[in-house]
């Protein structure tokens, strides 16, 4: 009942990944881009202490995730040297940094937990270039997670928080041969 708020703090972060794509009708791909996501989350809590005084914490979760998302690449005739498209798909990601299993009492601190898989649905569009020896594309998604992907752990951090799903949004620099 001390809790006045609890504030997501946007955090950047980057992916490196490897496309494959297969064509089988024209202007329509299916794609898998494997890859490593580095991630950090922030939350940051108020409190009003006993003596009224306003009391914060800001608690983060870094992530590093292997990923394996599919999507769907449908896209407009080339015009020139120009395309547009959208994409519709989803990951399943593992968090090969999860603290899923930290033992609070070794660590000397509440650690807000995380699980270790996270299934998402992502759409977005770009556009192509394509240049003389490769084709560049510049794309915006965004993910969202499909189930809560917080632990509850009883203490003043998590018991607030009915469910925490993933939101990220994604700007990619694809570079195909």
């Amino acid at each position: 009942d001390s809790l006045l708020g609890i504030e997501n703090v946007p955090q950047s972060g980057f992916n490196l990944a490897l496309l494959a794509s297969f064509n089988p009708i024209k202007n329509v791909n299916l794609r898998f881009v494997p890859g490593l996501s580095f991630q950090e989350r922030g939350l940051n809590y108020t409190f009003l202490t006993a003596d009224n005084k306003v009391e914060t914490f800001l608690k983060r979760t870094e992530s590093v995730w292997l990923q394996f998302p599919l999507a769907l690449k449908l896209r407009t005739n080339r015009v020139g040297n120009f395309a547009a498209y959208a994409l519709f798909g989803g990951s399943y990601g593992i968090d090969m940094q999860s603290q899923k299993d930290v033992d609070e009492a070794v660590a000397g601190k509440i650690v807000v937990k995380l699980e270790k898989t996270d299934i998402t649905m992502d759409a977005g569009g770009g556009v192509d270039f394509f240049l003389p020896f490769f084709k560049f594309g510049i794309e915006m998604k965004t993910c969202f997670g499909v189930h809560d992907i917080l632990i509850q752990e009883n203490n003043k951090f998590t018991e607030p928080i009915s469910k925490l799903r993933t939101r990220t949004f994604v700007l990619s620099l694809c570079f195909e041969g």
